[in-house]
């Protein structure tokens, strides 16, 4: 197995696609095609956990957070990120991020956190847009069975629980080729009245390539006639975030110490408590102050995230109340979760969870 054949299998988790644009994920460091002897999975690429690597025979590192995120000038082993880049190419060790990938997959970093806190009725806070496409194409009828399986296969007709889904419309397509054309229905230079059906699906972005590839390789005709057009609707399945609700409500300050016990935290900070009960919880992996607006038009009564600085406490404005639980807390279950992930979709060869505790943040 190379070590692409491990990222595609990650990006049937979270695709590369619906990162943010201003993260730098996919393999950062190493060849793709290069034969994976194992796996280390890490919250953060440290030098110590390149050495783990080494001492595991892991020449893969799949790390959460990338290690490389803004532009290196210079590879002199000045700074942390150098030494770690520059000991990764020594002993031949790719290294890939997923990052915000993750966060925004339904299954990532915050489906972990609501699993962890046990909250029911999961929905995603912040639902990206533009990662919704249709596909129209018209084909002769007796045809219409076979492209629309072909489509599905290829990952089109997914929406939510549904599987399958498309709309068809019966027609009369006509057309009238050139002396240069071969139909496969009619005849050169002869008008043609053909009894078609208009097939419409939806798809996810990601799918494009396939679903197209598809089209062309069971469509009948010399000309395939289609079109493909960027929905506004915006992805229930795909974004920042998520919502959920316990399965019985809590007083608050109950709610914030199963909080800090559930996601093994030494230290929680809180805004101002409202003596309401809490039922509806919203979390957000990572540095989340910019979903407070939305946690707030959610309907959440508490917002669990991290990196609050001191002025992002004021704008819980008595609607609900913010729990800072830290970063490395609010992510640290993620590389377990990948390491069970990729245990059973690979089953001939280690995938290591990391033991290095790579949080830089210590508390007295």
């Amino acid at each position: 197995m190379t070590v692409q054949d491990v990222i595609n299998k990650l990006q049937d988790l979270a695709p590369l696609n619906y990162a943010e644009d201003f993260d730098n994920v996919g393999l950062l460091v190493g060849d793709k095609n290069q034969n994976v002897s194992g796996i280390l999975v890490t919250l953060d690429t440290l030098e110590a956990v390149v050495d783990e690597a080494i001492e595991n025979n892991c020449n893969l590192i799949v790390s959460f957070h990338p290690i490389v995120f803004k532009g290196l000038k210079k590879l002199t082993g000045k700074t942390y990120v150098e030494r770690v880049v520059i000991k990764a190419i020594k002993y031949n060790i790719a290294i890939f991020s997923i990052h915000t990938a993750l966060d925004n997959a339904f299954q990532g970093v915050n489906s972990i956190i609501c699993n962890q806190l046990e909250l029911q009725n999961k929905k995603i806070l912040i639902p990206q847009s533009g990662t919704l496409k249709k596909l129209q194409t018209y084909v002769p009828k007796d045809y219409a069975e076979s492209l629309r399986t072909a489509l599905f296969e290829a990952g089109a007709g997914n929406i939510g629980n549904y599987d399958s889904c498309s709309f068809n419309l019966q027609g009369t397509g006509t057309y009238r080729g050139n002396e240069d054309s071969n139909p496969s229905v009619g005849e050169a230079g002869k008008f043609h009245e053909e009894n078609e059906t208009l097939i419409s699906v939806v798809f996810q972005r990601h799918n494009q390539s396939k679903i197209v590839s598809a089209l062309f390789n069971v469509h009948p005709y010399e000309e395939v006639a289609y079109e493909i057009t960027t929905l506004d609707n915006t992805n229930q399945y795909i974004g920042m975030g998520m919502i959920g609700e316990l399965k019985t409500e809590m007083n608050e300050l109950d709610c914030l110490n199963y909080i800090k016990s559930k996601m093994n935290t030494e230290c929680l900070r809180h805004s101002k408590l409202l003596d309401k009960p809490i039922k509806k919880i919203a979390v957000l992996g990572g540095s989340g102050s910019f979903a407070i607006g939305a946690a707030k038009a959610a309907g959440a009564q508490l917002f669990v995230t991290a990196d609050l600085k001191y002025h992002d406490f004021f704008s819980a404005e008595n609607d609900l109340v913010l729990a800072d639980i830290g970063h490395y807390e609010s992510e640290q279950f993620t590389k377990s979760f990948l390491v069970d992930y990729l245990s059973k979709k690979i089953t001939n060869f280690a995938v290591v969870l990391s033991k290095t505790n790579t949080n830089p943040v210590k508390y007295l």
